[in-house]
């Protein structure tokens, strides 16, 4: 009598499991559509335009600096032409956030949650711990890997809403000094004719120009540097959000499949063998 009922349950959990892998497999294209990660696309194009903004800002500052009379502005100037490299680098993680956030979805319920059910099944069959182990971390790492992007993105919106306010800051700076440099460039002596009159007019037009423009040349550096610290700043807070924050939620994903199952890297292809 136990045996038969221990042979009813085994069937009874090999068609749930069925019914779970099949099931995954359907899900796996609704889950993976661009509707159903709506909120998350659309928080990353918003991101995605706000470090377009900061790429052109950074060049058009450096192309305004270069302007500026002296040469004491030049290795800020080609120091914001080099962060428009970086600032493109995140713009193309973002890209593969927006790709992964429907791939992983695919991945996760169309292979290995119907492989993880594979195992169950596999276990039941022979009794061996180590199927039972293998399936249940195929499992847990299904649905790490479609959580990953999702999670993530929480965690980099809470930590860019402290940031927001510095990074339309850095903007606005970037804003004025353009038109700073554009005043200075403007505000240049007359060319040199023949008549003493007209010269001295514009002599004396020029050094009252010069004058009042003196305290922004004076002035100039320290707003330079100040600017070139806000795109550092808001360089370091997107690298953080947009290239550590995944990887960072990848491995405590890991680290808590990890401390649940008791298991790490070798003993899943040991056991599982």
């Amino acid at each position: 009598m136990e045996e038969n009922q221990s042979t009813k349950k085994k069937y009874i959990l090999i068609a749930v499991l069925v019914f779970a892998a099949v099931l995954s497999v359907l899900l796996s294209g609704p889950l993976s559509s661009p509707k159903a990660h709506t909120e998350t696309i659309r928080y990353l194009d918003e991101k995605k335009t706000t470090i377009l903004e900061l790429a052109a800002a950074s060049t058009a500052a450096s192309v305004a600096i270069t302007t500026v009379p002296g040469d004491t502005a030049t290795p800020v100037a080609n120091k914001l032409a080099d962060l428009t490299s970086y600032f493109l680098l995140i713009v193309s993680a973002i890209f593969l956030e927006k790709y992964l956030v429907t791939l992983t979805g695919f991945a996760a319920f169309r292979f290995l949650v119907p492989l993880a059910c594979g195992l169950g099944i596999v276990f039941l069959c022979v009794k061996r711990k180590g199927w039972r182990d293998a399936a249940i971390r195929v499992a847990a790492f299904s649905a790490a890997l479609f959580l990953l992007v999702p999670v993530s993105v929480q965690v980099s919106r809470v930590i860019e809403a402290t940031y927001q306010e510095s990074i339309q800051n850095t903007l606005d700076a970037a804003l004025e000094l353009e038109e700073e440099a554009a005043e200075l460039q403007n505000a240049q002596p007359a060319e040199e004719t023949e008549e003493q009159s007209w010269l001295q007019s514009q002599l004396s037009g020029a050094k009252n120009v010069l004058n009042e423009l003196k305290d922004s040349i004076v002035q100039m550096p320290e707003k330079l540097e100040a600017l070139l610290n806000h795109f550092i700043e808001a360089l370091a807070v997107l690298i953080v959000t947009s290239c550590l924050i995944p990887i960072l939620v990848l491995l405590l994903f890991l680290w808590i499949i990890k401390i649940f199952l008791g298991v790490d890297g070798q003993g899943f292809v040991s056991r599982s063998s």
